[in-house]
C-alpha cells in the first residue's frame, strides 16, 4: 500500500536527487517497410513510424504532467536499416537516414536509434554499404543514431568490421570538425547487443521483437548515492542491501510509466531497462556513487570492486520490481556525461586501461571517450577489439563510444552540450596495433559458448 511517506520521498528524489525517466522509447519493426524501390521504402519507413510514433511524445507529457515525473527523451527504435535496405536496388542508405530525420522531426522525439547493422559473423547484402555510409549519414542528420555490432559470445569478433570502425569513426569526427565532432557521439559498436535496449546511441529494434512496442530506461545515480551516504558506518553487506531496495523503487517508477504509457497508446510494453543512467547535472553520478561507497576517487584502487557491487545491487533490486526488465540494466559509465569522471580524469585517478578494467563489471563499455584528433584509425580498432573481447569472453554486452578530438589534445576538452555534457580529451597508448589489425579474419568464438 502506497502510503504518505512514499509519496513524499518520491518528491524529494525527483526535487532533490534528480530523480527521473531518462527515455521512454517505441520500438517499431520496418520489416513490411521493404521495397525494391529505394524511394518508395523510403517513403513506408515515414509513413509507419509517424503513424505509430505520432502521440509519443505528446503521451510522455502527459505522462510527467499527471504523475509529476521528469520524462527526458521520448525517442524511437527501429529495424536495423541494414535489413531494409538490402532489398533496394538502388545502393544508398543516407536516403534511409534522411527519412529517419523526417520522422523525428514530424514526432517531435529526441532521437530515432537503428541506422544499424548486424554483422558479428560476417556481411551479408546492404551492411558493407551501411557501415560506409555512417559518416555521411550522421553528418546530414541531427536526431539519428547508429550502431555497428561486430561480435557476440556465439560467433566471436569480426576483426573485418572491428577495422572498418576505426576508419568509419575516424571520417566521422572529421566531417563534424566543426559541430565538436558530434558524429560518433551518435555511434556505437557493439559485442552481444541487446534487442531491446532503450537507451542512445546504441538502441535498434530486433527482429525478434513485436511490431511496435514500448520499452523504458530509468536513471537515480543521485538518489543511490544519497541513500548510502545516510548510512556512512554501514557494512559492505548492509551497503548492497541499501542500493537494492534503492533500486527497487526507481524501478517501480520505471514500471509504472512502461504501464501507463503502453496502454495510452494501444501497444505491448516491452521492458525496464534499469541501468543507473548518469548526466552532467550536479549530483547525479555514477562515480560519486563509488566514492560514497568509500573511495578517495574514482578510478583509484578499489574501483572495479565497487562497480562490481554496485552494478550487482541494482540488477538485484531492480529485477524485483518489474517482471520485464532487459536492456542492458546496470550501472553507466559514459566519461562526458557524468561530473564525477570528468573531475576524476582531469585529477589524474582514471585512465583508459582502467576505464577498460571497469568495463569488465559495469553495463556497457567505454562509452562516450574523447582521444585526441591525431589518434590512428588502426589504433581505435583495437580499442573496440579489446572492448568487444571483454564482452565475448564474459558472456556480456560491451561497447563503444569514442570520439576523436579533431585538433585537439590530451588534457583539451570537447563540449556537446545536453546530456552529453563535455568530454576531456583522454590519454591513449600509441604503440601500433597495425599488423594485428591488418590481419582481419574473425577471432573464434570462447568454449563456453559450446552450450547446446
Amino acid at each position: 500500500m502506497i502510503n504518505a511517506y512514499d509519496i513524499l520521498e518520491t518528491i524529494r528524489m525527483i526535487q532533490d536527487e534528480c530523480l527521473d525517466i531518462r527515455t521512454i522509447t517505441m520500438g517499431i519493426s520496418l520489416l513490411d517497410c521493404i521495397d525494391s524501390d529505394i524511394d518508395k521504402a523510403c517513403e513506408n519507413v515515414y509513413n509507419k513510424i509517424t503513424a505509430k510514433a505520432k502521440n509519443l511524445v505528446r503521451t510522455g507529457e502527459r505522462i510527467e504532467k499527471e504523475y509529476g515525473i521528469p520524462i527526458i527523451h521520448k525517442r524511437i527504435a527501429v529495424t536495423p536499416i541494414a535489413i531494409i535496405s538490402a532489398a533496394c536496388r538502388e545502393k544508398n542508405p543516407v536516403k534511409f537516414a534522411l527519412a529517419l530525420q523526417r520522422a523525428a522531426d514530424e514526432c517531435g522525439v529526441n532521437f530515432i536509434g537503428g541506422y544499424s547493422a548486424l554483422v558479428q559473423k560476417g556481411f551479408s547484402a546492404g551492411d558493407l554499404e551501411l557501415i560506409e555510409s555512417i559518416p555521411e549519414a550522421l553528418s546530414v542528420t541531427s536526431n539519428i543514431c547508429s550502431s555497428v555490432n561486430i561480435g557476440s559470445s556465439k560467433t566471436g569478433i569480426n576483426m573485418d568490421a572491428a577495422a572498418i570502425m576505426g576508419r568509419v569513426i575516424k571520417k566521422s569526427a572529421e566531417i563534424t570538425a566543426d559541430r565538436q565532432c558530434i558524429g560518433p557521439a551518435k555511434l556505437v559498436v557493439f559485442c552481444n547487443a541487446p534487442e531491446d535496449n532503450p537507451f542512445m546511441a546504441g538502441a535498434f529494434h530486433g527482429t525478434g521483437e513485436p511490431d511496435c512496442v514500448i520499452n523504458v530506461g530509468v536513471s537515480g545515480p543521485g538518489v543511490v548515492r544519497s541513500a548510502i551516504e545516510k548510512y556512512p558506518d554501514a557494512s559492505i553487506n548492509e551497503i548492497a542491501d541499501i542500493i537494492k531496495k534503492t533500486a527497487f523503487k526507481i524501478t517501480r517508477m520505471g514500471q509504472l510509466v512502461g504501464s501507463k504509457a503502453s496502454e495510452m497508446l494501444g501497444v505491448p510494453f516491452g521492458i525496464v531497462d534499469l541501468s543507473l543512467a548518469p548526466t552532467p547535472a550536479v549530483g547525479d553520478s555514477v562515480a560519486h556513487i563509488l566514492e560514497s561507497i568509500g573511495l578517495e576517487s574514482c578510478g583509484g584502487p578499489g574501483t572495479t570492486a565497487a562497480l562490481a557491487l554496485l552494478n550487482d545491487a541494482v540488477k538485484k533490486g531492480g529485477v524485483m520490481a518489474s517482471s520485464n526488465v532487459g536492456g542492458l540494466s546496470g550501472a553507466f559509465i559514459p566519461v562526458s556525461e557524468d561530473q564525477g569522471m570528468i573531475d576524476a580524469v582531469k585529477c589524474g585517478s582514471l585512465r583508459l586501461e582502467k576505464l577498460e578494467a571497469m568495463t569488465a563489471v559495469c553495463s556497457v563499455g567505454l562509452d562516450m571517450i574523447v582521444v585526441p584528433g591525431d589518434v590512428t584509425a588502426e589504433t581505435i580498432s583495437a580499442v573496440i577489439a579489446d572492448e568487444a573481447a571483454i564482452g565475448m569472453v564474459n558472456n556480456k554486452t560491451t561497447a563503444v563510444r569514442i570520439i576523436p578530438a579533431v585538433g585537439k589534445k590530451v588534457g583539451e576538452t570537447l563540449e556537446f552540450g545536453g546530456l552529453l555534457g563535455s568530454g576531456p580529451v583522454m590519454e591513449v597508448n600509441t604503440k601500433s596495433p597495425l599488423k594485428f589489425i591488418s590481419r582481419g579474419g574473425r577471432i573464434p568464438a570462447p568454449m563456453h559458448s559450446i552450450k547446446n
